[in-house]
């Protein structure tokens, strides 16, 4: 059976409006990014220097002084592009909360109720759960990074030659939102397996059941998305694993609550 047109115009016009809608949003997010990202670019040395705290901790910990932290650039535009980068990481974790609220304000009106309270709590632990990774590798785990490769330092003497680390800008950077991006990312993985135990794509007890698997996966990720040294690499595969222990524990509480809801449908039912 054909479609007139009045049926292909009716269809056709919720399409158009979504699209507005979305091209509404992607300018909020995009304008929120910007305007985040010209303030970290003008405060990007400030924001540099704060990043390099984590390198100051771990020469304290090498018994040196975090005055005498230097930090190169080869090229002459290099430092100008680590400030870029700078600016834009530090303009996209800023402007998050801008982006995630269009998301949420898109997606919404197709949600119903009891959908958009359930939704609310998992837009709000992302990003504390990013910070809470991120604050990690700031405070511990970049200095002990930082401290390991300094252990190999050779000072000179006896007839050796002195074999110094003077870090590259760029790759200082590279390094420590390489580790940041990493950790904030396992740390949301309560959030991703809380989402599919609501969705029912998978249960607590099939987590449990892979969790062996899931410990190998861990380490793999860990060599993949970590510096090639052995403390680093064991310090996000155990997070990994206890946050991978916690998403089980959550999942079993989502479905208690499942299961309470559906008894208390069945007992008002009769």
């Amino acid at each position: 059976m054909k479609r007139s047109e009045a049926d292909i115009e009716a269809s056709s016009a919720p399409l158009i409006e979504h699209l507005i809608e979305l091209r509404r949003r992607l300018i909020w997010a995009i304008a929120g990014f910007f305007g985040m990202f010209l303030i970290c670019f003008f405060f990007a040395k400030q924001i540099f220097n704060v990043l390099v705290v984590p390198y100051q901790i771990a020469t304290s910990w090498a018994g040196l002084d975090p005055a005498a932290v230097e930090l190169i650039y080869t090229a002459p535009q290099e430092y100008f592009f680590t400030q870029v980068k700078v600016a834009a990481f530090g303009g996209f974790f800023l402007a998050f909360p801008v982006i995630a609220i269009q998301i949420y304000k898109f997606v919404a009106p197709g949600l119903y109720r009891d959908e958009r309270s359930a939704f609310v709590p998992f837009l709000v632990a992302t990003p504390l759960l990013f910070l809470l990774g991120a604050l990690l590798v700031y405070f511990f785990f970049t200095p002990m990074v930082m401290w390991f490769f300094l252990s190999m330092q050779q000072t000179g003497g006896g007839g050796d030659a002195a074999i110094l680390l003077l870090p590259r800008v760029s790759e200082y950077l590279s390094l420590i939102m390489t580790l940041i991006v990493a950790f904030g990312l396992v740390f949301q993985l309560p959030v991703i397996a809380s989402l599919l135990v609501r969705a029912g794509i998978i249960g607590s007890q099939s987590l449990k059941d892979k969790r062996k698997y899931a410990i190998v996966i861990a380490f793999i990720a860990a060599a993949i998305l970590t510096p090639p040294d052995p403390l680093s690499q064991i310090g996000l595969a155990i997070p990994t694993i206890i946050l991978y222990e916690i998403s089980i524990i959550t999942a079993r509480l989502i479905e208690k609550k499942r299961a309470e809801r559906l008894a208390e449908a069945e007992a008002s039912a009769e």
